[in-house]
């Protein structure tokens, strides 16, 4: 684009999608968005064992990777998949690079946290839940959130992990119920549902398909069946406000210019920024001068980037020094159950369903958590199935094909709970398991900073969040014996002495705040989510969420974007994109 943009969007998640259609509708035509992974179409999605190998983000100078990542790279050195897999001390990290971010593995879960959580000191009142629920319900809307359909008049619908989960939370005297998910059955989520596979046009003119159920949510649908922001809001961006999406583009540096266009670091941004960025297919640095910036890359992307140009770059040295703070994995914590019931955690929709303990209901602190019915994709069950009767001829090699199981969830030596997985993977067919997923309210204590190579790296507490970790292994040794399981464990990573934790949620960073001694990005609703010290450039994303949501933290993570783009377009959302 030739001349000066209104408004670079870095990122196509959930907050960069929102930015670049709601900017794209005032100001057509004159918006770039910058993607740093690839545009993945109906069928694109690597499922051969080799492609799905090098589904990886590697980028050696920026986000070096342990050694069972490392080895599937080229002679680039570099892979640029989906799979953005971090090791941070005691918190391991898995984003998502592609157009759409993270929309192309999350779980598809809407759901508001409870007051409890709005209510933490750290929240501003700008952006308190009664202040949001507008924005939530357009949100939802263009997201299409439903509960799964009922299988009556289809046995195909039929989840049996639903209804273990179901049966399990009486059995507790747990309130559980179907939650809302982002997944296709239809353009009208208030209609009957489509028959499972047929295509239609969704809203927006996208192609989708309505869930097939084959379990492949986290691993990028090849059916379009999720409601991917590719396929709503920046689908809207690019056909309806000529939104220009550049992949495969990885920004680098913000940085002021003057009235004359030249760069000045000393400046705030009343000129507009030049926008440095790499192009990952050429290695060619490249440029785009904006008269905005909206930071979307993520929590890590978009505060290692705000890192980088405070400290490193020095373009932005007025940053807040709150930069990196108030990091959260917002309470993760994966767990299994095996042996002894029938679970069938390979059919349906990722997440169908959420069981409460004492955060929507008699809200703990400490121990405030949901579990939900999580799965692993149809096509690894063919491992698990193929393994099993073969087990006696490895057993001489277990110890061996522990190791192997434990590096290639965290590059690190197994404990003793590794190998028990180990051994009931080998021992039980894939029907006879279910994956728990809880999340909770940490206490949102960790802290990101650049290690003196000028990478980003995290440092977790987990000490101080310990309460809640054990609160969550208990309501799993719970699930184990309501559900008549023989085998409950942790992920191998959570042995000690490692005692790593891994989130598929992280958030902060970039916190909303009144002032900069608090934060880093203004909650003031003339201004939301501009970065204190400057004009003009915004953070829109989970970086700027003060706290853990405590639930799935998509809805809410949405809900202040689309008050980020109000802020600077001063038009209110509604549900019509284009």
């Amino acid at each position: 684009m030739s001349g000066k943009c209104e408004a670079v969007v870095i990122g196509t998640g959930f907050g960069g999608a929102i930015n670049a259609c709601r900017l794209g509708r005032k100001w057509p035509g004159k918006v770039v968005v910058l993607e740093r992974g690839k545009r993945y179409g109906l069928g694109e999605f690597p499922r051969a064992p080799g492609d799905f190998a090098r589904n990886f983000w590697v980028l050696p100078d920026r986000t070096p990777h342990p050694s069972h990542i490392r080895g599937a790279v080229g002679k680039s050195g570099e892979l640029h998949g989906m799979y953005d897999v971090r090791n941070y001390d005691h918190m391991d990290v898995v984003v998502c690079a592609g157009v759409g971010g993270g929309s192309l593995i999350y779980a598809n879960v809407f759901l508001i946290p409870p007051d409890e959580v709005f209510a933490d000191q750290r929240w501003p009142s700008s952006c308190k839940k009664p202040r949001l629920m507008p924005y939530y319900a357009v949100a939802k809307s263009v997201l299409g959130s439903r509960p799964i359909p009922s299988a009556a008049n289809d046995p195909r619908r039929r989840i049996l992990k639903t209804e273990l989960f179901q049966t399990v939370a009486q059995r507790a005297r747990r309130n559980s119920q179907l939650v809302d998910i982002n997944v296709f059955f239809g353009k009208d989520p208030n209609a009957s549902p489509l028959a499972i596979g047929q295509q239609e046009r969704n809203r927006y003119g996208a192609l989708q398909t309505s869930c097939t159920y084959c379990g492949e949510c986290i691993c990028g649908c090849n059916y379009h069946a999720k409601n991917t922001v590719d396929l709503n809001y920046l689908y809207a961006a690019e056909k309806c406000h000529q939104a220009k999406v550049l992949t495969e583009c990885l920004a680098d540096e913000i940085v002021p210019v003057d009235a004359a266009g030249a760069d000045d670091p000393n400046g705030d941004g009343s000129h507009g920024y030049r926008v440095k960025y790499r192009d990952l297919r050429t290695n060619k640095l490249e440029a785009i001068l904006a008269s905005r910036v909206v930071v979307s890359a993520g929590c890590l992307g978009s505060t290692e980037l705000l890192l980088r140009c405070k400290h490193l770059l020095r373009t932005l040295p007025r940053i807040s020094d709150r930069v990196g703070q108030q990091f959260s994995g917002n309470g993760d914590f994966l767990s299994f159950v095996l042996e002894g019931f029938e679970g069938n955690p390979n059919y349906g929709p990722t997440i169908t369903q959420r069981t409460d303990y004492n955060l929507f209901h008699n809200f703990a602190p400490t121990q405030a958590f949901i579990l939900e019915d999580a799965s692993y994709p149809a096509f690894l069950a063919w491992f698990v199935e193929g393994v099993k009767p073969r087990w006696m001829w490895l057993k001489p090699f277990s110890r061996l094909l522990r190791h192997l199981l434990a590096n290639f969830s965290s590059g690190k030596s197994p404990g003793a709970t590794g190998f028990a997985f180990a051994d009931a993977l080998s021992d039980s067919t894939s029907r006879q398991s279910a994956v728990l997923l809880c999340m909770g309210v940490d206490k949102s204590n960790g802290v990101m900073d650049l290690d003196p190579n000028g990478h980003l790296r995290v440092r977790w507490p987990w000490r101080e969040n310990r309460r809640l970790y054990d609160a969550i292994l208990e309501a799993g040794k719970e699930f184990k014996r309501l559900a008549g399981a023989k085998i409950f464990t942790a992920l191998p990573t959570w042995d000690w002495p490692i005692r790593n934790n891994v989130t598929v949620h992280p958030l902060g960073g970039c916190v909303l705040a009144d002032a900069p001694a608090q934060g880093v990005t203004s909650a003031d609703p003339e201004c939301f989510g501009e970065v204190f010290g400057y004009k003009g450039p915004y953070v829109s994303d989970g970086a700027i969420l003060p706290t853990a949501a405590g639930s799935n933290p998509v809805a809410t993570i949405c809900a202040l974007a689309e008050m980020v783009a109000e802020g600077i377009t001063h038009i209110p959302p509604d549900e019509e994109l284009c």
